[in-house]
C-alpha cells in the first residue's frame, strides 16, 4: 500500500508539473489569454503565430522543461512504467490543466519532453518524421499527429537494432500508444480544417509547395 500511495503521490506531482501551461503563464505576465486569439490553443504554435518567436520560444521551453523533470525527478533513472507514466502524466496536465480551467495545450512539445527525458535517440527519430511531413506538406497538425503515430515503431525498430534496452520496449511502447491516440484527439480541429481544405501551412518549411511553385 506504501509503495502504491508513493507511485500515485508521483503521478499526481508529475500532472501538476504538466498543468503549468507556458502559453498561458508568459500570457498572464503579458496581459493576455491566448486562448482567446488564433487558434484558441494554448501552444506553441499559437503563441508563435500570435504572440511572436520570443514568446513561442519561452513557451516551448516551459513545456518540454517541466516534462523533462516530471520524468527525471518524479520517475526515477531509467525507462520504467513509472517514468514514462510520470511523462504521460505531465502531458494530460498540460491537455487538461488544473490551474487553468481543464482548457491547455495539444501536448506535443511536452511530449517531446519526455522523450527528451528518456531517449534522446526516440526524440530525434520523431522530430525527423516531423520534418519530412512538414517538408511533404507543411501543416503542423498533421505532422504531429503523424510523428506521434510514429513513436511505437520507432521504439521497435530501436530495440530490434540494439539501440533501445529490450526492458524499455514495453513501457515505451504503452507511452507511445497512449500518446499517439490524445494527440489525435487534441488536433481533432485540424483533421476536421485539412477535410475542408482550410488548414494553415507553414510556407517556410513546405519545401515540396515550393517546388510547385517555381514548376
Amino acid at each position: 500500500m506504501e509503495h502504491l500511495a508513493a507511485t500515485l503521490l508521483r503521478l499526481l506531482g508529475a500532472y501538476l508539473l504538466g498543468s503549468l501551461n507556458g502559453a498561458l503563464l508568459l500570457g498572464r505576465l503579458r496581459g493576455v489569454d491566448i486562448r482567446t486569439q488564433g487558434s484558441g490553443n494554448a501552444g506553441g504554435t499559437n503563441a508563435l503565430r500570435t504572440q511572436g518567436p520570443l514568446f513561442a520560444l519561452g513557451v516551448v521551453v516551459i513545456d518540454i522543461a517541466k516534462a523533462w523533470i516530471a520524468v527525471r525527478v518524479l520517475g526515477g533513472p531509467g525507462t520504467t512504467w513509472l517514468a514514462v507514466g510520470c511523462g504521460f502524466a505531465a502531458v494530460l496536465g498540460h491537455v487538461y490543466p488544473v490551474f487553468h480551467g481543464f482548457r491547455g495545450g495539444k501536448g506535443v512539445a511536452t511530449l517531446l519532453g519526455t522523450l527528451l527525458a528518456v531517449s534522446p535517440l526516440l526524440l530525434a527519430g520523431v522530430l525527423g518524421v516531423w520534418l519530412v511531413m512538414m517538408m511533404l506538406f507543411g501543416m503542423v497538425g498533421l505532422g504531429s499527429i503523424v510523428a506521434s503515430a510514429a513513436l511505437p515503431a520507432l521504439a521497435l525498430v530501436g530495440v530490434r537494432n540494439g539501440w533501445l534496452d529490450t526492458a524499455a520496449l514495453g513501457p515505451l511502447l504503452g507511452f507511445g500508444i497512449a500518446c499517439a491516440l490524445l494527440v489525435l484527439w487534441t488536433h481533432r480541429a485540424n483533421l476536421a480544417r485539412m477535410r475542408a481544405g482550410t488548414e494553415p501551412r507553414a510556407k517556410r518549411l513546405w519545401l515540396l509547395g515550393r517546388l510547385r511553385g517555381r514548376a
